[in-house]
C-alpha cells in the first residue's frame, strides 16, 4: 500500500493524520495514493475500527 506503514496501529495513525490534514474524504485520499480503499477498510477492521464520513476519520 503505497508508502504506508505495514503496522495497523501506525497505519491507523498515518491514515486518520493524511484525512485530517490533506484529504477531505477517504475516496479522496485512495484515489491519490493510488490505493484500494476495501484493502485499507478491512486491514483497519481487524484493529477494530471503520470509517466515520461524517468525521472524515476511522474511529
Amino acid at each position: 500500500m503505497a508508502d504506508l506503514p505495514k503496522d495497523p496501529v501506525m497505519l491507523l495513525s498515518t491514515v486518520n493524520m493524511k484525512l485530517r490534514d490533506f484529504y477531505p474524504t477517504l475516496d479522496a485520499l485512495c484515489e491519490d495514493l493510488g490505493i484500494g480503499k476495501e484493502m485499507l477498510c478491512r486491514k483497519l477492521a481487524g484493529i477494530d475500527y471503520e470509517y466515520d464520513a461524517g468525521r472524515n476519520q476511522f474511529v
